[in-house]
């Protein structure tokens, strides 16, 4: 009776598994987005992540159309643009703002990003070769697209960086330039306790909820609303090198690994702006 038992369960979970395939098989058929995202072109690793990122809902939570001209803030190693540039590719545009390489203040990475993005398109236009490749640092380039003419400017786990180099509202003016009255500024980013000073928002990594809409605020954004998709309440915040010590980055290496893969990816806020007046 115990092995029946035991049979039984596993053919539940076998069954459970096969239909929530066929359900995301269906969505995929109906939806462009969850096509993209569904993709067997996207890069594995990358894949992988999806269970932290929650791509599918919080590009939903922005509001996202296929028509619509989107902005994508320092893309990096292109996680995001595996979904975007396809989906967008053939109604709407897809500008990659990555970080300048050649003004003062660059940094080694920001010309990783530059060489990334390129190499990207080279080795696959199908799905990339209609990414516009614009670049980003203020004070001295801030044209991430056409002033006034993106409908949706997305974000994600930047803010801290630009706290780091001092020119967080920089970022937040160019962005208010960049979309068209009523478009969205969506914002991912590592949250932090709340009250956690500048100096330790910069150190570790993690932002304060309230500074991001207050930065936002002072652009001339209005709050539109919040979602759970990427909170993460394993995540304590309290770690040797900030949220670096999570995964993916896994700074300590083997030193408590299966502690930090246990917790997962940090703690996100996901915020949606609106830029008044559509």
């Amino acid at each position: 009776m115990p092995f029946k038992m035991r049979t039984h369960g596993a053919l539940v979970l076998v069954l459970a598994a096969a239909a929530a395939v066929s359900t995301l098989a269906a969505e995929s058929a109906t939806d462009p987005l969850a096509a993209a995202i569904a993709s067997p072109s996207r890069t594995p690793k990358f894949v992988a992540r999806d269970k932290y990122r929650h791509p599918l809902e919080t590009l939903r939570f922005f509001h996202l159309r296929p028509d619509a001209t989107v902005v994508e803030i320092t893309p990096g190693s292109g996680w995001y643009t595996e979904i975007l540039a396809p989906y967008l590719r053939d109604r709407g545009k897809y500008y990659a703002a990555i970080a300048a390489p050649d003004v003062p203040g660059a940094s080694s990475e920001d010309k990783g990003d530059e060489t990334y993005i390129h190499k990207r398109i080279a080795e696959d236009p199908t799905h990339f070769g209609k990414v516009i490749i614009t670049e980003l640092h203020p004070p001295q380039r801030t044209e991430v697209c056409p002033p006034g003419t993106a409908d949706v400017v997305l974000t994600f786990r930047n803010v801290h960086n630009w706290i780091e180099t001092g020119n967080q509202q920089a970022h937040f003016d160019t962005f208010f330039k960049a979309l068209k009255p009523g478009g969205v500024l969506g914002v991912v980013e590592h949250r932090a306790k709340p009250g956690t000073s500048i100096e330790q928002m910069s150190k570790s990594g993690y932002v304060d909820e309230a500074y991001v809409k207050k930065l936002a605020a002072a652009a001339g954004f209005r709050f539109d609303g919040e979602s759970p998709v990427n909170y993460n309440p394993k995540d304590t915040k309290d770690y040797p090198e900030g949220v670096w010590t999570l995964p993916p980055t896994l700074t300590l290496r083997d030193k408590d690994r299966a502690k930090y893969l246990a917790i997962g990816e940090s703690d996100r806020m996901t915020l949606r702006f609106v830029k008044p007046g559509g």
